[in-house]
């Protein structure tokens, strides 16, 4: 009840403004309701990778790739297709330092996952090396992963996984690059007591980081790792 007073008073202090085209937010977000309903659903998609179908499917599938080449993974659920508005919004946090994205963008994940993904034990934001969190000053992916932890009451893993080498960047890079240059780039710092675990990320592109990641922690035992990203490319 206090925290429902606390959103009505800051709404009528600071009413939400639009990010995207500076109308009048809805929802306590900052987004429209034209902009929110022009952002690309990923609804038709492989349920394990998210890779996008070009037909839709009556029941949950899985990709030719996820069937011949299983990722270390189990589920994906990535709401949005990396287009558009969406891809704005993540590369102006990512590149342009636009911290109030983070919020919109979990917000509008953590809408998604509590109408379709079971709860796991604990959130794990992708981590960035050292020498990549100085040059940008921040990680997204935690960022995004702060406002998806305190709207879905799950908590955040910040400190038993290590990047500890820091890899080239895989925008232009081909998805067997990205598996050879992502490989072996995570450690585990400290043991992890949960059985299943979200990996949270702000784009999914090839998998080959969550894949990456996900081995290393099903080496550790964990049961089932689940990825949770706003948009699929």
């Amino acid at each position: 009840m206090v925290y429902n007073w606390i959103n009505i008073i800051q709404e009528y202090l600071l009413p939400p403004t639009c990010i995207l085209c500076g109308n009048t937010g809805f929802g306590g977000r900052d987004i429209c309701t034209l902009c929110y309903q022009r952002l690309l659903r990923n609804n038709m998609c492989c349920y394990r990778c998210a890779g996008i179908f070009e037909t839709p499917a009556a029941l949950p599938m899985l990709c030719g790739y996820c069937l011949s080449s299983p990722p270390a993974f189990d589920e994906t659920y990535a709401p949005f297709i990396y287009q558009g508005e969406i891809r704005h919004l993540i590369t102006s946090l990512k590149f342009g330092t636009h911290y109030k994205n983070a919020r919109l963008l979990g917000l509008l994940l953590s809408e998604h996952l509590e109408k379709t993904a079971q709860r796991p034990d604990l959130i794990l934001p992708v981590p960035l090396h050292k020498a990549r969190y100085r040059q940008r000053g921040f990680n997204q992916s935690i960022e995004i992963a702060k406002t998806v932890s305190r709207e879905l009451q799950i908590p955040l893993d910040l400190t038993s996984c290590l990047r500890h080498r820091d890899t080239p960047h895989q925008t232009a890079l081909t998805a067997k690059q990205r598996r050879k240059n992502i490989k072996n780039a995570f450690s585990i710092i400290k043991a992890i007591q949960a059985q299943h675990i979200a990996i949270l990320d702000d784009v999914m592109t090839t998998g080959s980081t969550v894949h990456e990641l996900a081995c290393l922690l099903k080496k550790t035992g964990v049961g089932k790792v689940d990825v949770w990203v706003c948009a699929r490319a």
